[in-house]
C-alpha cells in the first residue's frame, strides 16, 4: 500500500501560492504571540515596578532556554522535511520518535535543573532581595511546565516541517486566549469590572506575579498536549496511531540532530548574551536613552513578522525540494522567498519611518523618550530589507542542512561589528544613543549581505550530497 503524501510539493499549487500557504499562518502565529506578550507586560506592569522587575530580571534566562529548545527542535525538523521530501515516511517517523525521546529526557533534566537553581538565579542576575523572592516563584512555576513547553516547540516544528502550519496556528490562537484569560483571573483580586456602562463582579485569585506564571505554565502545557496529539491524527498525522514504533535511541539520528542543532543553539546564545551587553552599554548613556532604546526595539519587532514567516516557509520548502532531488524547484522557491521578503520588509521599513513617532507613543507618554525613539526607528527603518534578506537566506541555508555558517555570521555581526562600532560611535565619537542604532543597522546590513552572497553562490543546493551522514 502506497504511503500517503505529507509534504507540500505535490499540492499542485504555483510556487508563489505554496509559499504564502506556508508563510501566512506562521506570520499570524508570531503576531499573536507578540500581542499577547504586550498584554502580559501591561497586566504585570499594572501591579507596579517591583512586579515588572521580578519578571524582567528572569526573562533573559527563559529566552535563552527556549532558544535551546528551538535549536533542538530544528535539528529534528530539518531532517523530517528532507525525508518527507524524499518520500521516506518510515525514516521521517523514526526521526519524530527520536525527537519525542529528546523532549522527555531533555525536558525532565531542564525542569529539574532550573527548579533546583531557582533559589539562586534571580540574585545572580542582579535582582534585589525583595524582587528575587518573586522572581524565584515565577521561575519555579513557569519551568514546572518545561516538559510540555518543549513538547509544544518540538511538535510544532515537526508539523511545520511536514508543511502543516495551520495546526500550530489554531492551537496558538486557543492557548493565547487561555493565557490572557488566565492572567485576567489569576493576577488580579476579585473586583468590579465596568464595560459600556454595565458593571460585573468578577472573581480573581489575586496571585499577582505568581498568577501570571500559572497562566503561562497552563497555556504552555495545553499547547504541548494538543500539538503532541496532532502528530498522531489518523488523517494527516506524521505518526500513525495504528502502528507502533521503537523509541530506542538511534545514534545516527541523534548525531545529525546535534550537528544541525548545536550551531543554532550557539547562535541563540551569542544573540542573547550580545543583547545583554548592548543593554549594559546603552544603560551607561542614561535612563532616557535606555527607555527609548528598549521601546524602539519593542515597536520594531512587529516589522520582523513577514520575514520570519517567509524564513520558516523557506526552510520547509528547501528541505523538501532538495530531499526530493528537485534542485530547480528549490532555486525557484529560494528566489521567490527573497523577492517577497525584500518587498514586504521594505514596506515595513517605510511604515516604521513614516509612523515612528506614533508607534513609540503607544508605549509611553514621555515626549523626551518619544523623540529619541522616533529617531531610532527611522535609523533602523533603512536596515529592514537587509534584515529580511538575513532571515530568509538563513532559512534557506537551514533547509539545505547548513547551520554553521549562519551561526558564524551572527557571532561576528553581533560581537565584532555591532559591539565594536557601538562603543566607538556611542562614546568615542560621542553620538550617544544614536550610535547604538547606527551600530545595529550596520550589523543587520552585514548579515543580510553575507547571507545573500552565500545564497547566490549556490553551494547550498549540494550540501546534502556532500554530507552523507546527514
Amino acid at each position: 500500500m502506497a504511503e500517503p503524501s505529507l509534504g507540500v510539493l505535490e499540492r499542485g499549487s504555483s510556487p508563489a501560492k505554496t509559499i504564502f500557504y506556508l508563510a501566512w499562518p506562521t506570520v499570524l502565529e508570531q503576531l499573536l504571540q507578540t500581542m499577547v506578550g504586550y498584554v502580559d507586560t501591561a497586566m504585570v506592569g499594572s501591579l507596579g515596578a517591583e512586579a515588572t522587575a521580578a519578571v524582567a530580571v528572569i526573562n533573559p534566562l527563559l529566552w535563552l532556554t527556549q532558544g535551546g529548545m528551538n535549536a533542538a527542535a530544528a535539528g529534528f525538523g530539518i531532517q523530517v522535511a528532507r525525508h518527507v521530501g524524499v518520500g521516506n515516511l518510515a525514516l521521517a517517523r523514526r526521526i519524530v520518535r527520536q525527537g519525542l525521546l529528546v523532549v522527555v529526557i531533555g525536558g525532565l533534566i531542564l525542569t529539574g535543573l532550573l527548579e533546583f537553581l531557582a533559589g539562586w538565579l534571580p540574585a545572580l542576575l542582579g535582582a534585589a532581595p525583595r524582587i528575587a523572592v518573586r522572581s524565584t516563584n515565577y521561575l519555579r512555576i513557569v519551568t514546572s511546565a518545561y516538559l510540555l513547553h518543549f513538547s509544544m516547540i518540538m511538535c510544532g516544528n515537526i508539523l511545520r516541517s511536514t508543511g502543516d502550519t495551520q495546526t500550530p496556528l489554531r492551537v496558538n490562537i486557543f492557548v493565547n486566549l487561555l493565557n490572557v484569560g488566565g492572567n485576567f483571573l489569576l493576577i488580579f483580586p476579585t473586583r468590579t469590572v465596568v464595560v459600556l456602562g454595565a458593571s460585573w463582579r468578577v472573581w480573581g485569585a489575586g496571585w499577582g506575579v505568581e498568577g501570571a506564571a500559572v497562566a503561562t505554565a497552563l497555556s504552555l502545557s495545553v499547547a504541548g498536549l494538543f500539538l503532541f496529539a496532532s502528530l498522531f491524527r489518523k488523517k494527516g498525522g506524521i505518526l500513525d496511531p495504528r502502528q507502533r514504533g521503537s523509541y530506542k535511541a538511534d545514534g545516527g539520528i541523534l548525531r545529525t540532530a546535534w550537528i544541525l542543532g548545536l550551531p543554532m543553539a550557539l547562535e541563540r546564545m551569542s544573540l542573547s548574551f550580545g543583547q545583554l551587553m548592548v543593554v549594559r552599554v546603552v544603560a551607561g548613556l542614561g535612563t532616557l536613552p535606555l527607555a527609548a532604546y528598549y521601546l524602539s526595539i519593542t515597536a520594531e519587532s512587529i516589522s520582523y513578522l513577514p520575514g520570519y514567516g517567509l524564513g520558516m516557509a523557506a526552510t520547509t520548502l528547501i528541505g523538501q525540494s532538495l530531499g526530493a532531488g528537485k534542485r530547480d524547484l528549490a532555486r525557484v522557491y529560494a528566489r521567490l522567498c527573497n523577492i517577497f521578503c525584500v518587498i514586504m520588509m521594505s514596506g515595513a521599513g517605510v511604515m516604521l519611518f513614516i509612523f515612528s513617532g506614533q508607534l513609540i507613543s503607544l508605549f509611553t507618554p514621555d515626549q523626551g523618550v518619544v523623540e529619541l525613539g522616533r529617531v531610532g526607528l527611522r535609523i533602523m527603518a533603512f536596515s529592514e530589507p537587509f534584515f529580511g534578506l538575513s532571515i530568509v537566506n538563513t532559512g534557506i541555508l537551514r533547509g539545505a542542512g547548513e547551520t554553521k555558517k549562519p551561526f558564524l555570521i551572527t557571532l561576528t555581526g553581533m560581537w565584532c561589528l555591532r559591539m565594536g562600532s557601538m562603543y566607538l560611535l556611542c562614546y568615542r565619537l560621542a553620538l550617544g544613543i544614536y550610535g547604538a542604532w547606527v551600530a545595529m543597522a550596520l550589523d543587520l546590513l552585514y548579515r543580510g549581505l553575507v547571507t545573500w552572497w552565500l545564497y547566490m553562490r549556490g553551494k547550498w543546493l549540494y550540501y546534502w550530497d556532500n554530507a552523507e551522514s546527514i
